[in-house]
């Protein structure tokens, strides 16, 4: 199959790397709006060579817009309003503010709505990897509104990247993502934050840095220019979950200004129930 990839970087490289290695794709044209992203990608072996969009577009049987959600919401309707029997996938994290902009387009049934729940801390084509998806899930968005044949050509891709398939709506994938992806953004972010600024004065602060906090602050490395749009382009959900979270901490905060000891326990001990969800 002919791949088309908008987007070069880490999601769009790694897709490209194991579409290839795993035999899905025969061809894969790559667009980047970033010109050093898009020759590194060319240079690496990512994709096959570099097109314009339009070109992309019209050489392509499987089209997969691996942008950031504003991005995508801008560039979306262009890309359906060429295509005829091409399919359009996109990967973006916000799915229903997307749905809902090209619902009523003439061609929304060629368009796939997912989101590889799968990703690291890095950007940018060097940061592609292999196995990125493995074992991982997609979301499935607004199925009913996909052509049945553009819905299994898209199901067999991630097949072909080791990733379970699961369908919801828009407006719940925006929910739960917001619990179990961007508050968890924002907790590293404001972690970062305040660590930075004691570091000011106290310089020898990353010394005593170990696992635990490598592994709490390590989302505070990823892109700012993705994030920002996925925090207000699904800012409801993302607030009614912030507003849970400071509710906890300021639990926390009462519990330790009151040297509440029982409290402190009972509060993690709750806390660890999330063993029972998360796989070891």
């Amino acid at each position: 199959m002919k791949i088309g990839i908008i987007g070069l970087g880490l999601i769009g490289g790694s897709i490209a790397t194991d579409l290839r290695k795993r035999g899905f794709a025969s061809q894969i044209l790559g667009h980047d709006a970033s010109k050093l992203h898009a020759e590194t990608a060319l240079k690496f072996g990512l994709v096959d060579s570099l097109s314009s969009l339009d070109e992309l577009i019209k050489n392509s049987e499987l089209i997969i817009m691996s942008i950031p959600g504003d991005a995508t919401l801008k560039l979306l309707p262009k890309v359906l309003d060429q295509v005829s029997t091409q399919v359009v996938c996109d990967v973006a994290s916000i799915k229903s503010q997307i749905c809902e902009r090209v619902k009523y387009h003439q061609n929304r049934k060629q368009f796939v709505a997912t989101h590889p729940m799968a990703g690291t801390e890095h950007s940018g084509p060097w940061a592609a990897k292999s196995g990125l998806f493995d074992g991982k899930a997609s979301i499935f968005c607004d199925a009913e509104d996909s052509d049945e044949t553009c819905l299994r050509v898209v199901h067999q891709m991630y097949e072909c990247l080791n990733m379970r398939v699961l369908y919801m709506s828009g407006f719940n994938h925006d929910v739960h993502a917001a619990y179990v992806s961007h508050i968890s953004h924002i907790s590293s972010f404001a972690l970062a934050l305040t660590v930075l600024e004691k570091e000011k004065n106290e310089k020898n602060i990353f010394d005593l840095a170990s696992g635990g906090f490598d592994s709490t602050v390590r989302l505070a490395k990823s892109d700012a220019e993705m994030w920002a749009p996925i925090f207000n382009h699904n800012a409801n959900n993302v607030l009614t979950v912030l507003n849970t979270y400071i509710d906890s901490l300021n639990q926390f905060k009462t519990a330790i200004e009151n040297r509440d000891r029982e409290g402190l326990i009972h509060m993690i001990s709750k806390a660890n129930r999330i063993k029972r969800a998360l796989r070891e």
